[in-house]
């Protein structure tokens, strides 16, 4: 069911500074800019800063093929429901649940994610 981590979300309630800082610690600019969100493209993997975000905030998205039956299943396997399946854009789609212990745990269908030449899938 799970393909691997994805994407890690970082809480930035001042964007324009962490985006200098993470440009900085990086070496690069963020492929995706908006005011509600700054994606930077990590060796095929997704760091992301989020200026609204909360403490609540998933920090990171486990990657699945299928995230409807992923959903459903981690829910049939005692998970209680946190978040709808949710359209984020450009085809990729996000939930989370909470596991057995109350841990946010994060899903992520995207359909455009690729590792770096000559990672593992």
């Amino acid at each position: 069911m799970l393909l691997g981590l994805r994407t890690a979300i970082y809480r930035i309630p001042d964007l324009a500074a962490g985006k200098r800082w993470y440009t900085k610690v990086l070496g690069f600019v963020p492929y995706f800019d908006q005011p509600f969100y700054v994606g930077y493209n990590v060796g095929g993997y997704e760091l992301g800063l989020l200026p609204d975000a909360t403490q609540a905030t998933v920090g990171v998205y486990w990657g699945v093929k299928d995230i409807v039956s992923a959903h459903a299943r981690l829910l049939e396997l005692g998970a209680q429901p946190r978040t709808e399946v949710t359209d984020v854009g450009e085809g990729i789609r996000t939930a989370d649940v909470l596991d057995p212990w109350g841990n946010v745990f994060g899903l992520i269908e995207n359909p455009h994610f690729k590792l770096a030449p000559g990672e593992d899938k």
